[in-house]
């Protein structure tokens, strides 16, 4: 099999290296008024939509280029070089596998022009306080007034920071228990956001619905094409998350080595000791063996087989985590007491790894979800006893 980009992924990849290279630098974050971060924020979002990865992941039936699992891994590769914080999963990944399985309409083409335009933000609103993982069927609810429908519930979306301007919401209609997807404004009545701070310097969005009237047609799914939709956006969000930590690996990894060639100790630099050239050559075996998993799911994304999309990603998101934890706590090690400041930037890129080693599932989930479907071909013996 060929494993290799092809060369207009090499571009796409290089192109986003040199705009993320250009918006980030990894000096310490200087202090910002509201209203100046949210003008960076919306700039820098522009710039994302200007260079053409806002559309990647749309269907090219909704005026998308079509990307496919890969190309949108190969982003987000290059989002874990730079640190980037921009919340390209949950508000181009996650709506796009949404919407491009939605029917199209008019109405639906003008809100995907406006969000590969960078002039619409929105957000794929489907986890909730203890859902553990999105494996559990939402509670919010959707009551049935006519042709319209009200939603009450409260939700989490990695933003950022980046405020959406709507959202794809999963409630449960009461009179079914069927499962729907609405698009829902967040300036409506009843909609209120308000913002969580994560300790890597993100930012989660809570959405707090109280009896919001959703018009009939901002119904995009409902029932098993729903579920089915939920899924495939969970799917593409662990690939390409996988990319992401492939990318901070990698960008750790190459400044421990460049760290441990120029600082002197000991009367010359620390590269020459056997050990520590070890302890680098482990890290390097580790994101090698990230980056393999992370292609693997990526091209298993968005398999028509479940099962096999199913044991293909928690093995990879196993495999990674634990490459994760290895290649982070070596590099801080490596760096010494500098290595958990914020002004190192591995400091900044190991809080980030600890965020990444539980979205979408941690690695004890995965493991369970190996062991249930019997490993990555289905060949584990049996449990005794």
């Amino acid at each position: 099999m060929d494993m290799e980009y092809s060369t207009e992924q090499d571009l796409l990849r290089d192109s986003a290296d040199r705009m993320l290279g250009q918006l980030y630098t990894h000096a310490p974050r200087a202090t910002l008024s509201p209203s100046e971060l949210h003008n960076r924020r919306r700039a820098n979002w522009r710039a994302y939509a200007d260079l053409g990865l806002l559309g990647l992941p749309f269907s090219q039936d909704l005026d998308g280029l079509g990307g496919a699992s890969v190309d949108a891994q190969i982003i987000m590769e290059t989002c874990g070089k730079h640190l980037a914080r921009e919340p390209y999963v949950a508000c181009a990944i996650q709506p796009a596998a949404v919407l491009n399985r939605s029917e199209a309409s008019p109405h639906l083409q003008e809100r995907v022009s406006g969000i590969i335009k960078g002039q619409l933000v929105v957000g794929f609103a489907h986890d909730e306080e203890d859902s553990r993982y999105g494996t559990a069927l939402p509670r919010t609810t959707a009551r049935r007034h006519g042709r319209e429908v009200s939603l009450t519930g409260r939700k989490l979306i990695a933003t950022g920071g980046l405020q959406p301007d709507m959202v794809i919401v999963s409630a449960r209609l009461e009179a079914s228990d069927a499962v729907a997807l609405h698009l829902v404004e967040t300036g409506k009545a009843g909609v209120r956001l308000s913002c969580i701070p994560t300790f890597d310097g993100s930012e989660w969005t809570v959405i707090d619905l109280d009896d919001v009237i959703v018009p009939a047609n901002d119904l995009l799914l409902e029932g098993d094409a729903a579920l089915a939709a939920i899924s495939a956006a969970e799917a593409e969000a662990t690939a390409a998350v996988c990319g992401e930590a492939v990318g901070l690996m990698d960008a750790m990894l190459w400044e421990t080595v460049s760290y441990i060639k120029t600082r002197s100790q000991f009367g010359g630099p620390l590269s020459r000791f056997q050990a520590l050239q070890h302890r680098s050559a482990e890290m390097y075996v580790a994101l090698e063996q990230a980056r393999s998993m992370a292609l693997l799911a990526a091209m298993r994304a968005s398999s028509p087989d479940d099962l096999d999309r199913t044991r293909s990603l928690s093995a990879a998101k196993v495999q990674i985590n634990t490459s994760l934890r290895f290649v982070g706590q070596q590099a801080v090690q490596l760096h010494g007491g500098i290595g958990v400041t914020e002004e190192c930037s591995v400091g900044q890129r190991f809080k980030r790894t600890t965020m990444l080693e539980r979205m979408f599932g941690d690695t004890f989930h995965h493991m369970n979800v190996l062991d249930r479907s019997g490993g990555l071909e289905g060949r584990l013996p049996t449990t005794i006893g």
